[in-house]
């Protein structure tokens, strides 16, 4: 005759694992150096903040016209630099936190600002301030993603 185990038990069990692989997770972000998870952390921040504004901009009373095509490649241009940042993340925790990777998530961060969020403020908020800012956020993405390269080619510590 076979016993089974009652089903609290498995749940304890299942609690257990979840727990224990939750550990483990964390120990491996926090074994992280910080800049690492600062451009992570930043990233998928971006990331899901722009798919906030997506749906928020496709039901706000002002764009009941339909959403301008620049709030559109604002949001195109922040969804494809978050993933720029997670991959500024991932490059300093493999090849280490060199001035080029660090440069590198610093413009990105600066163009989100610059570009992205200056347009959403322009068009949402009416805030017109700062719009000679916004091709200096296109010109700090551009110079970032040169960064990154430059810290992919100056990897000298690693040898194939």
């Amino acid at each position: 005759m076979q016993v089974k185990a009652p089903t609290q038990s498995r749940a304890s069990i299942g609690v257990v694992v979840i727990f224990l692989l939750g550990v483990r997770l964390h120990m491996k972000f926090s074994s992280l150096p910080v800049s690492a998870r600062v451009f992570l952390s930043l990233g998928a921040l971006s990331a899901g903040s722009s798919v906030v504004f997506s749906a928020a901009f496709a039901h706000l009373p002002v764009f009941a016209g339909g959403v301008p095509a620049m709030v559109q490649t604002a949001l195109t241009q922040q969804q494809f630099h978050s993933l720029g940042l997670v991959l500024v993340g991932l490059a300093v925790r493999v090849l280490g936190a060199s001035r080029w990777l660090l440069l590198a998530g610093g413009l990105m961060a600066a163009g989100l600002l610059l570009f992205s969020f200056n347009l959403y403020a322009r068009n949402v908020l009416g805030f017109d301030a700062l719009r000679a800012l916004v091709p200096w956020g296109g010109g700090a993405w551009i110079l970032a993603w040169l960064c990154l390269a430059l810290g992919f080619a100056m990897d000298r510590g690693r040898q194939d």
